[in-house]
């Protein structure tokens, strides 16, 4: 089959790669793409806008794909994935309506409340009084969240009263992250241990992937701002079976369940953040898409076709029949940042050293946010890459993956290198 990448940062590099080397697959195109990702696939340097439904399934048309796998939450959001329906065209992806569950904070906390699925307390806020109002329901340290898409960085942790307030204003008036703050979401602050498990759904059948735990905060440690992702491990300790099992009857199957109930089934990869507390897992968000960089450590783990696998979550299609088998062992993914972000930074500073990371074993280097300048490989984003190594054991992969980040250099470069660390503590303290 012909399959359509819609996107073009690290987590669509991971999908066209591990998509080129799926049996039922002849070619991979991938829509804007990016000269990193031209390693992996055919890049289409297309100047339409991804949230552009109309002109996305155009573009599918005309390039007569089998499948398109929308990366990106924002063309899902737009109605990327209704627009292909309505002209008969097969997509893996929720509609507009069912990607509301990460599109509005307000609505996945209310979807939560009205289906019993277990979360964090909250309070809507519609302007910054209420927020303010809000802050003494729930003591410190306590959760402020844009109700919009914001690319990860929606999200105040404050520890005191002075930094909620703080957030309070930096949200509403626009300055952290624009008109997505112009409703907030004020939440109990829920301690535990953070994971993500990423489901595959056809609207009924559910099947989990491996579980995997991002590191939001740009710092080691979680400390500083929260970014789109410093990095991600994926190892199977990280969810016992039991767990999982909870996870999926408590909180997964009830989802989609919800969701059909409501009239707005959902169908294409559902990601669930989850906090894992002494009184279980509660919901912390859900994506509509792949995580990134979660799904760069995931890909490096996938055995089988991926391409057949998000192809039976097309509507009229089924997963019932499909397994996902994963590799023993764990994959590392750390994300290599420009100097300054998640706040300003430079663009079109030189790289060296790509060539000598990625030939290292059981390692490949995932291309965020580069470009080819007259000299070689240049920055052009705030996360630039993404270092995955895989191995039989987590230990293993966490030195593969850092071997092949001191191999690369550019100027300002920055990365955590605690990446993995809370799973060799959670190894040492089983094994205590």
């Amino acid at each position: 089959m012909k399959v359509l990448v819609l996107g073009s940062g690290g987590r669509e590099h991971a999908l066209v790669w591990k998509l080129r080397r799926s049996p039922s697959v002849d070619t991979v195109y991938c829509a804007p793409g990016s000269a990193g990702i031209a390693e992996d696939g055919t890049i289409l340097l297309d100047a339409t806008q991804l949230t552009d439904p109309k002109a996305m399934a155009e573009l599918a048309t005309r390039l007569a794909v089998d499948l398109t796998v929308v990366g990106p939450e924002a063309p899902l959001v737009a109605g990327v994935v209704d627009e292909f329906v309505a002209r008969g065209l097969a997509v893996a992806g929720p509609t507009a309506a069912a990607a509301r569950l990460e599109g509005s904070k307000i609505f996945s906390k209310e979807f939560m409340a009205r289906h019993r699925i277990p979360t964090a307390d909250f309070v809507v806020a519609e302007d910054a009084g209420a927020a303010r109002a809000a802050l003494d329901r729930f003591g410190f340290p306590v959760v402020l969240k844009a109700d919009g898409l914001a690319a990860g960085k929606g999200v105040v942790v404050a520890k005191d009263r002075q930094e909620a307030l703080s957030a309070v204003e930096a949200l509403f008036s626009g300055a952290l992250v624009g008109v997505a703050g112009s409703r907030v979401v004020v939440e109990q602050f829920l301690p535990g241990t953070e994971v993500s498990l990423l489901v595959l759904t056809d609207g009924r059948v559910c099947l989990p992937m491996a579980p995997a735990q991002d590191h939001k905060a740009v710092f080691d440690g979680d400390q500083g701002p929260n970014t789109g992702g410093m990095g991600a491990y994926s190892d199977d300790a990280i969810l016992s079976d039991d767990m999982r099992a909870r996870v999926m009857r408590e909180i997964v199957e009830p989802t989609v369940a919800g969701m059909a109930a409501e009239g707005t089934p959902y169908r294409g990869i559902l990601y669930c953040g989850l906090m894992l507390t002494a009184h279980g897992p509660q919901v912390l968000e859900y994506n509509a898409r792949f995580g990134d960089p979660e799904t760069q450590a995931l890909m490096m783990r996938w055995n089988g076709d991926l391409a057949s696998a998000l192809a039976a979550t097309v509507s009229g299609r089924s997963l019932e029949g499909v397994r996902l088998d994963w590799t023993p062992g764990a994959a590392v993914c750390v994300v290599l940042a420009s100097g300054g972000y998640p706040g300003s930074f430079r663009k079109g500073l030189p790289m060296q050293g790509l060539e000598k990371a990625a030939a290292l074993a059981n390692v490949k280097v995932f291309h965020a946010g580069t470009h080819r300048g007259a000299q070689g490989w240049e920055t052009s984003g705030g996360r630039v890459l993404g270092v995955t190594a895989a191995a039989a054991s987590l230990p293993e992969a966490i030195r593969r993956a850092y071997e092949a980040v001191d191999q690369i250099r550019f100027e300002g470069m920055h990365c955590r290198r605690d990446i993995g660390k809370k799973g060799l503590t959670r190894e040492s303290r089983a094994t205590s």
